[in-house]
C-alpha cells in the first residue's frame, strides 16, 4: 500500500463528522474481525503449551528440546518479518493477513504429525516464517486508521487477543486434551492442533470480505467521514516529522537511536509475555493441579484479568496523554507478580493470585509498548521500524522459553526462569524511564 491511498484527495464538504463518532464506527468495522482473527493466531501460536502436558511424554522430548522448539518460532520470525511489512505497504493489508493465515493455520494442524524433535523444530520455524508480519502488521494497519490520540485504547482492544487465546484456549485445550485422547487412533495433542489449526485458514479466506485497505477505499464511510479521517492522520504525520525529523526512509529508521530503545523494549516485553504464555499451563499443573480440564480451566483466570487490566491501562493512557509511567507500572507489577509467585509456592491459591497479577502485568505491557514506535515514525520507515522492533524484539520469545527449559531441566524447577523473567522486567522499566519526556507524553 502507497503512501498516495492514504493522501489521495477527497471532495470538500461544509460541516466537520465528530472525531469519537467517525473513530468509533471505524473500530466496530474493522477491530472485531482483526481480533477473532488474532485471538486464532495466538491460540496456535501458545497452544504448544497445553500440548505439551502429553506431547513431551508421548514422544520423548526433554523439556530442552520443548523449549528449544517453542523459541524456533521466533528465528522465522526475525528473518520475515520487516519484508512482510514493507510488502504490506506494498499490496495492502487485504492479500498480506490472508496470505499469513491461511499459511500458519496449515502448518499448525501439520504439528499433529510430528513425530521427532526436528520435526518439531522445523515447523516450529516455518510457523514463524508463516506468521511473520502479522502482529506489527496489524499495528502499522492501525496507523492507517486511528491518529496518535485514539491509539491507545485501539490497540489495547486488538490485543486483548492475546490474553482471551489463553481464556478461551485454556478450557477448550484441556478438553480437547482429556476428551479426545485416542479418538479414531489420534492422541488428545493430535486433536488439539487439527481442531485449532482449522479457524485460521477459514478466517484467512474471509479477509477479502471483511477488511479494507485504507480509509479512502472504504465504502462505508462517507465522503466527509473520509476526508476527516485523513486530515488527523496528514497533521499526525506533520508533527512527527517536525519533532522527530524524516523517517519515510528505512535508512532514516534505523539512524534513530529510539528505534534501537524499541528493539530493547521489546525484547524484555516479549520474554516475559512468551515466558507467561508458554509456561503458564505448566506452572498450574506444578502448583498440584493435575487433571488437565482442569488445568486449561484455572489458566483462564489470569488471562481474563490481563484482557480486562491491558484495556484499563491502555484507556487511562489515551486519557492522560501519558506513557512512561503506564509502561513502566506495567513492568514493574509483572516482575512483582512473578517473584510474588515463586515465594508463594507453597500456597497454591495464593501463588495462583500471584501469577494473575503478573499476567495482567506483562500483557499491559506489551500494550503500552506498542504505543511508542508510531509516535515518532513515518512512512515506509515507520512500517520497517515495527517490523525490525518486533523480529529482533521478538528474538525474547526465543530466549525465554528456552532458557526456562534448560533452568527446569537442570534443577528441576522452574523458580530460576521466573526470577529471570522478573529481573528482565525491571530492566524494561529502567529503560523507559529514560526514554525523553517528549516521546512519552503525548
Amino acid at each position: 500500500m502507497s503512501d498516495r491511498i492514504l493522501t489521495a484527495p477527497l471532495p470538500d464538504t461544509a460541516a466537520s463528522s465528530s472525531g469519537p463518532a467517525v473513530y468509533g464506527k471505524i473500530a466496530r468495522r474493522i477491530l472485531p474481525f482483526l481480533i477473532v482473527c488474532y485471538l486464532m493466531a495466538y491460540l496456535d501460536r501458545v497452544n504448544i503449551g497445553f500440548a505439551k502436558l502429553r506431547m513431551l511424554e508421548d514422544l520423548s522430548f526433554t523439556e530442552a528440546a520443548y523449549g528449544l522448539g517453542a523459541g524456533l518460532f521466533f528465528i522465522g520470525y526475525l528473518l520475515f518479518e520487516a519484508p512482510s511489512n514493507i510488502l504490506m505497504m506494498k499490496i495492502g493489508a487485504k492479500k498480506t493477513i490472508m496470505r499469513i493465515m491461511v499459511l500458519w493455520g496449515l502448518i499448525s494442524m501439520g504439528f499433529a504429525f510430528v513425530q521427532t524433535p526436528t520435526q518439531f523444530y522445523f515447523l516450529r520455524f516455518l510457523l514463524g516464517v508463516a506468521e511473520a508480519g502479522f502482529y506489527p502488521g496489524i499495528i502499522l494497519y492501525l496507523t492507517f486508521w486511528f491518529p496518535s490520540r485514539y491509539r491507545g485504547k485501539m490497540l489495547a482492544l486488538f490485543v486483548t487477543a492475546i490474553p482471551l487465546s489463553g481464556v478461551i484456549g485454556g478450557p477448550l485445550s484441556g478438553w480437547i486434551l482429556q476428551s479426545m485422547d485416542q479418538a479414531h487412533g489420534f492422541a488428545g495433542w493430535q486433536w488439539l492442533f487439527l481442531i485449532e489449526g482449522l479457524p485460521s485458514v477459514l478466517l484467512g479466506l474471509a479477509v477479502p470480505w471483511f477488511l479494507t485497505d485504507s480509509p479512502h477505499q472504504a465504502k462505508w464511510l462517507s465522503a466527509e467521514e473520509k476526508r476527516n479521517v485523513l486530515a488527523d492522520l496528514e497533521e499526525d504525520a506533520q508533527r512527527k516529522t517536525q519533532e522527530g525529523g524524516d523517517h519515510s526512509s528505512i535508512l532514516a529508521m534505523l539512524a534513530d537511536r529510539r528505534v534501537w530503545t524499541m528493539v530493547a523494549l521489546c525484547v524484555c516485553q516479549a520474554i516475559g509475555i512468551y515466558g507467561v504464555s508458554f509456561w503458564l499451563p505448566s506452572l498450574v499443573s506444578g502448583l498440584g493441579y493435575q487433571n488437565v480440564l482442569q488445568i486449561g480451566l484455572i489458566s483462564a483466570a489470569p488471562f481474563g484479568a490481563a484482557a480486562i487490566a491491558l484495556n484499563l491501562v491502555g484507556r487511562s493512557s489515551d486519557r492522560r496523554l501519558e506513557r512512561r509511567w503506564h509502561l513502566i507500572g506495567a513492568f514493574l507489577v509483572g516482575a512483582a507478580g512473578l517473584v510474588a509467585s515463586v515465594w508463594l509456592h507453597n500456597t497454591p491459591i495464593a501463588a495462583l493470585v500471584a501469577l494473575t497479577v503478573a499476567t495482567a502485568g506483562v500483557y499491559s505491557a506489551t500494550t503500552m509498548m506498542w504505543m511508542l514506535p508510531s509516535l515518532f515514525l513515518n512512512g515506509v520507515g515507520m512500517a520497517a521500524a515495527i517490523g525490525v522492533i518486533n523480529s529482533i524484539g521478538g528474538l525474547g520469545g526465543f530466549v525465554s522459553p528456552y532458557v526456562i527449559g534448560l533452568i527446569k531441566d537442570s534443577t528441576q524447577s522452574t523458580s530460576g526462569g521466573i526470577y529471570f523473567i522478573a529481573v528482565v522486567a525491571v530492566i524494561g522499566a529502567v529503560l523507559t524511564y529514560r526514554l525523553p519526556k517528549s516521546l512519552v507524553n503525548r
